[in-house]
């Protein structure tokens, strides 16, 4: 199976490093989900090591790796303008390159001219390669009536080349670059000479010591880019001493990381095919809200963007987990997706936890396996009245257990939101059948007064 080529991927990478459990998995879900990430942490912590340990392991990918500085400039990013396209007369040599028609004359050049190296006074050889040199030449004058004079970029080893970029220390970026730079990371596009194309980039990795000071006036523009990191992550000296011995030995003996474990780009395109088909139930898009409502009143600010794209990075996790569907369990690969400062993290780590690990979570996801069953229950009925009359018996005990879940909780409590949002849900499942009959919807609370009246 594909997981576990990525898994052995993983533990392969993980296990040459010490205590970089979390960002090895991390490159690996930015890799699935198309995103991109962020590596924070001080000087020799093994973060561009880490990163250039994975990415070697993306076989047929080709990749992209600056130093950023302020003396780098676009051309050194993107490509430089080819001049022969601008001339008259004359024809970009990438057009030429990507012509099936000019390589095979190149090639059979290439004969042409082993023949002659073989035996360099052979007039037939000498006329034979001056036969192909000739018609070349009129092919290629023939291209540059037809293609030339459109400004064309040499992008050979450049971001526009590109499926994998490490642009270390990003934040030294010139402003020149800068809004390049931007679209790329965002919308995978390059604009130049007035046409947009797109880049075949997957992820751009970046790390550095330090985040840049937002509040420094000359420093606020590099906010744009940081928040095109999708994933952010922190890494810390090595803490274990077993483990730092473990480096030590490795280090001494010299032994090799040569790779064992690898992973194709078609492998890892198949991989992320296979993410987006994880199904996401109600029920975690619900604890995401409830994650989310909990973090805006610890005053953690989450963007509309970072939440509704939330879904992709918790499939990723669970197709890395041998899951069939997402489950609370998942949420975990959240934290590193949401926190936007270093000291933000422990905070979510433990809201996170909180609510996928409390009991209320199952409790709430078990009342809503109910509701859906009494939904199922009545479209399979024959008899719709008599169908309708027990759903809103079942809905209302369901209703009943979850108001029920409240009794105990401070007013201020994020459980309290968890259980309001599964009310409206359950609410949403009743006006849902009711609007398949000709019967009026009525509120939850209303059908349980009407039901003890009743009694």
């Amino acid at each position: 199976m594909l997981n576990d080529k990525m898994n052995a991927l993983i533990e392969e990478v993980s296990g040459c490093l010490a205590e970089r459990e979390e960002l090895v998995h991390t490159l690996a879900l930015a890799l699935l989900t198309r995103k991109n990430l962020f590596v924070l942490g001080k000087p020799g912590q093994a973060k561009s090591l880490a990163i250039d340990l994975f990415r070697e392991r993306i076989t047929g990918a080709r990749q992209f790796n600056v130093l950023m500085s302020k003396g780098i400039d676009q051309e050194q990013l993107f490509g430089r303008l080819d001049l022969a396209s601008i001339i008259p007369g004359h024809i970009a040599r990438s057009i030429l390159e990507n012509d099936p028609v000019y390589r095979d004359m190149k090639a059979e050049m290439e004969i042409a001219l082993e023949h002659m190296r073989s035996d360099p006074g052979n007039r037939g050889y000498i006329d034979e390669v001056k036969k192909q040199s000739d018609t070349m030449a009129a092919y290629e004058k023939g291209m540059a009536q037809l293609y030339g004079g459109a400004p064309q970029m040499i992008t050979e080893n450049k971001i526009p080349d590109s499926h994998i970029c490490f642009a270390d220390e990003i934040f030294k970026a010139n402003e020149g670059v800068l809004n390049c730079l931007l679209k790329a990371l965002n919308e995978r596009t390059y604009t130049n000479e007035g046409v947009t194309v797109k880049i075949p980039v997957i992820s751009f990795v970046s790390a550095s010591n330090e985040i840049p000071n937002f509040n420094d006036p000359e420093e606020q523009s590099l906010r744009a880019l940081y928040d095109r990191f999708d994933f952010k992550v922190n890494t810390r000296y090595v803490e274990d001493k077993e483990n730092r011995m473990r480096v030590l030995e490795s280090k001494q003996s010299r032994k090799s990381d040569k790779p064992i474990h690898t992973v194709t780009l078609s492998e890892l395109e198949a991989m992320q095919g296979e993410v987006r088909q994880i199904p996401i139930p109600q029920s975690i898009n619900e604890l995401a809200d409830t994650i989310l409502c909990e973090l805006r009143r610890k005053k953690i600010p989450v963007s509309d963007r970072t939440y509704f794209n939330f879904g992709v990075v918790v499939q990723a996790e669970a197709w890395l987990n041998g899951r069939t569907t997402v489950t609370p369990e998942d949420m975990q690969a959240l934290v590193n997706y949401l926190w936007d400062k270093p000291e933000q993290y422990e905070v979510i780590r433990e809201v996170i936890t909180r609510l996928t690990e409390n009991p209320l979570g199952k409790k709430l996801d078990a009342a809503l396996a109910r509701a859906y069953a009494c939904r199922d229950a009545f479209r399979a009925a024959s008899d719709k009245n008599q169908a309708l009359l027990t759903f809103r018996t079942g809905m209302v005990a369901v209703y009943d257990t979850v108001i029920g879940l409240k009794n105990g909780l401070d007013e201020n409590d994020a459980a309290r939101s968890s259980i309001d949002s599964t009310v409206a849900t359950l609410e949403s499942v009743s006006r849902e059948i009711h609007g398949e009959t000709s019967f009026t919807y009525l509120p939850l609370t209303e059908l349980k007064a009407m039901q003890s009246l009743c009694a």
